[in-house]
């Protein structure tokens, strides 16, 4: 393979500006069809993003010739059916968060790919955003000395401004996302808390729904705590049930000779040590997932690691259905 042809499954409300422009715009690939249930609204994307092909069935797209490879972009209840297909066949993928709706669909996942014979990266792009390689950094570099434990809190109203927005908010329907807005939300975060501290020791947690009247079906409160096997501690909240002025989204850790606080969805990193303040400024890309699919480009050209494997996704969702007592 000299050149990475995608395929995307779902070129819904991410694929529009997150995701989709990369596959076109990074070195040795090409976005070559685009498919979704809704012809039209495949043909427009395919249209307005200059894609040679489009389709409102799965079939077509995967039996494309010229593509060997799949970006699913789907709610997650259709993920592992949609990778096992991809994976069937012949094509790599990329595969949105988080990777299943449960731990035991990620299991299953993570051996189809390693039966399989062909590549899959989880699309938990926030590693590669500068403002956490520079967390990363500062933490390999001892900058807060030993690292004694990480504080995570979101806590957002119901109206969050931090969820993306969809046609259906199946976000808030078990059966289509796994759980509530902890569900699409923590992934990425928890992704976070592995890359920074290696793989967990164990992990437990609770969850409730606390705004039943307002019609919530899912959780919408989760509390977690996870040891992991370097010695580092993690407690975390997320709520969407609060005020619109105690919103918050923060994540402080820290270390024996100081801290380092940073928001999620913000572009600032604030090292505090020896009774200084450092507050480093970044600007992501336009693209969000751009540096992981370039990431994964390479990946499956043989160029380079894979930047975000099935079971590290596995890991991930172990830990939210600990949280969540699945």
């Amino acid at each position: 393979m000299e050149k990475v042809n995608w395929g995307i499954i779902g070129c819904g409300d991410v694929a529009e500006v997150k995701s989709g422009p990369a596959f076109y715009k990074t070195e040795n690939s090409a976005l070559i069809a685009v498919m979704r249930r809704n012809g039209d609204k495949a043909r427009d994307f395919a249209t307005r993003h200059g894609v040679p092909y489009w389709y409102n069935s799965r079939e077509q797209l995967l039996n494309h010739p010229g593509i060997n490879a799949i970006y699913v972009a789907t709610p997650p209840s259709t993920h592992l059916p949609y990778a096992l297909e991809a994976l069937e066949a012949g094509k790599n993928v990329y595969l949105e968060k988080p990777v299943a709706i449960s731990g035991k669909e990620a299991a299953i996942l993570s051996k189809a790919v390693e039966k399989s014979g062909r590549k899959l990266t989880v699309a938990h792009y926030r590693r590669l955003l500068p403002a956490f390689i520079k967390v990363k950094e500062l933490l390999d570099a001892g900058a807060i000395g030993q690292v004694r434990f990480a504080d995570i809190q979101i806590l957002q109203p119901q109206k969050s401004t931090l969820i993306a927005r969809s046609e259906e908010n199946w976000r808030v329907n078990p059966a289509v996302s796994g759980g509530g807005y902890f569900h699409d939300l923590a992934p990425h975060q928890l992704d976070l808390m592995c890359w920074f501290f290696g793989p967990p020791d164990n992990a437990s947690g609770f969850s409730t729904v606390q705004a039943a009247e307002a019609g919530n079906a899912a959780d919408d409160i989760v509390n977690g705590i996870i040891s992991f096997r370097s010695g580092v501690q993690f407690r975390g909240i997320w709520t969407f049930t609060i005020a619109e002025q105690d919103q918050k989204d923060q994540c402080v850790i820290y270390g024996s000779k100081g801290s380092i606080r940073f928001s999620f969805f913000g572009e600032e990193v604030e090292v505090k040590r020896e009774g200084k303040t450092e507050v480093f400024h970044f600007q992501n890309p336009t693209h969000v997932q751009q540096p992981m699919i370039e990431a994964t480009v390479n990946y499956f050209l043989r160029k380079g690691p894979n930047p975000c494997s099935a079971e590290e996704g596995l890991t991930v969702m172990e830990l939210m259905d600990a949280f969540c007592k699945k």
